[in-house]
């Protein structure tokens, strides 16, 4: 008896300590389901781009609030939608769709939303970012001026890249875009630079071998690899881009450098034609809808470089557009021209005969320009891309006719060797002080008297010489960024010495 009665008084005391609270809940109901697409009525105030929570008898199933319309509101699963039914109950998070970010990130390889999917378990999450963000001001931006050096001759000579810049690389399918935005990654190694890879679309084997590559050349340590395969659904392929320049805004807004590359847009696109035509919303020119411009300038956009105000850090973009046949006035890489700060061309033609990177010199621009690049490479670079222009053209001329006078055989012979200069294997990227050394040797004639077909051969031993023998030439090179006369004069004598020697 004495023990209910203790009971009984506890429950009092607990009756008088309870106060009684009140949580307001949107609930809604799934009213059509299909297609990865879920129309739910009853959440009037869900906001765009906010999550969602789908109950099933499997359990949970998330979701993101795309179409809101008066009666009802589209919703895209994120998930897998076979268990959804009509009547299901479907609440509200009142938080938007976003994506864990921080320095455990990098060396993963995660999904659209963040989650790990290479199989080594959950990872530290310093913060969450909306994947949908407005873009740095024009106040807090800064302009571009310290290069992003991607390793390839090419591009770093001519078609310089400046942290905070926007560089499409476009090309048909296997010309080698994704040859150069993961030379560019491996080439960031001891720079500082943190790198974003978004695969969208892509096959999952091809995206574990560039995995397998970058582990390899001990990149995985500073990039993040963000996938969303050919095989999943085509709301995660729409997200994936997002998710990957949210991942790289938080480093930069740490003050730090970063790189992200979307490869590639086209898929991205065509990803969200598929949602946008399953929300009903009206189809436009191809049957994209009439925002997909919008799509793509609110993420590129993002990528800026930030002011000291600001913390001074950068975020550098390479989307990636795959062309049919060459055709670069098609709807959707017109429209990412437009968006960008210029663009690297791949030829199919030049990747066949052999010169890869396969890059057209003539379609192919920066808009940053010499702005973005060391001193010593715009001494030598300056008039680089008028030789090739010239030597294309005049190639192109002699064909016609074996008669030619010495200055136009003259230049058609130094083209040739800058053309085998710029060649280069994949996954090979090149110190910019080595760049440097091998066209100061081709412009200036030093390798006029070397075979044609053994320029590649001077190219690999001299880069050889360049790390063992004159390795303190090197070293000014790669310290001081600029050709002092002095330098220049041993930089010569090395090249002299060792061609002679080459020649004999």
């Amino acid at each position: 008896m004495a023990d209910t009665h203790a009971v009984i008084e506890q429950l009092k005391e607990r009756l008088k300590a309870y106060t009684p609270s009140v949580t307001a809940e949107e609930v809604g109901t799934v009213i059509v389901v299909g297609d990865g697409i879920a129309q739910v009525s009853g959440l009037s105030q869900v906001g765009a781009m906010e999550m969602v929570d789908i109950a099933t008898t499997g359990g949970k199933v998330a979701g993101v609030a795309l179409n809101l319309e008066q009666s009802k509101c589209g919703v895209v699963v994120l998930d897998d939608a076979h268990g959804i039914k009509v009547g299901d109950t479907v609440r509200a998070s009142g938080r938007l769709l976003s994506v864990p970010v921080g320095a455990g990130v990098l060396g993963r390889v995660v999904d659209a939303l963040g989650r790990p999917v290479d199989g080594r378990g959950p990872f530290k999450a310093e913060k969450f970012y909306p994947v949908e963000k407005i873009a740095p001001g024009v106040i807090t931006r800064k302009s571009v001026d310290t290069p992003l050096q991607t390793g390839v001759i090419a591009i770093d000579a001519i078609i310089p890249i400046g942290r905070g810049q926007r560089e499409l690389i476009i090309g048909d399918r296997q010309t080698g875009k994704t040859a150069i935005a993961i030379d560019a990654i491996i080439n960031q190694a001891g720079q500082g630079v943190q790198c974003i890879y978004v695969a969208i679309g892509q096959k999952e084997s091809k995206v574990a071998k560039l995995v397998e590559k970058l582990r390899e050349a001990g990149a995985m340590e500073y990039t993040v690899v963000v996938s969303a395969p050919a095989a999943a659904p085509a709301a995660l392929q729409y997200l994936a881009p997002y998710a990957g320049c949210a991942i790289g805004e938080y480093f930069m807004e740490q003050g730090k450098d970063a790189l992200v590359v979307y490869d590639d847009l086209s898929k991205h696109a065509v990803a969200y034609r598929e949602i946008s035509l399953l929300l009903k919303r009206p189809p436009g020119r191809e049957a994209f809808p009439g925002d997909v411009f919008y799509l793509h300038s609110r993420l590129l956009e993002r990528a800026a470089r930030l002011n000291n105000d600001h913390g001074g850090g950068s975020l550098t973009a390479l989307p990636i557009i795959e062309t049919q046949a060459g055709d670069i006035s098609a709807y959707i890489p017109t429209n990412v021209i437009s968006i960008t700060d210029g663009q690297i061309y791949l030829e199919s033609d030049l990747f066949y005969q052999g010169i890869r990177p396969a890059l057209n010199v003539g379609l192919s621009v920066s808009r940053v320009g010499s702005a973005a690049q060391i001193k010593a490479m715009k001494k030598v670079a300056g008039k680089l891309r008028l030789d090739l222009a010239q030597f294309r053209e005049l190639a192109a001329f002699a064909q016609f006719g074996s008669d030619l006078d010495a200055a136009t055989r003259q230049s058609i012979e130094r083209g040739a060797r800058i053309t085998e200069i710029l060649k280069q294997p994949q996954y090979a990227p090149l110190p910019v002080a080595q760049q440097v050394a091998v066209l100061y040797a081709v412009i200036n004639g030093h390798l006029d008297g070397v075979a044609l077909e053994r320029i590649g051969e001077w190219k690999t031993q001299f880069l050889v010489q360049l790390g063992t023998r004159h390795r303190a030439l090197g070293e000014q090179l790669r310290q001081q960024r600029e050709l002092a006369p002095a330098l220049e004069e041993q930089m010569v004598a090395a090249i002299k010495e060792f061609t002679a020697a080459f020649t004999k």
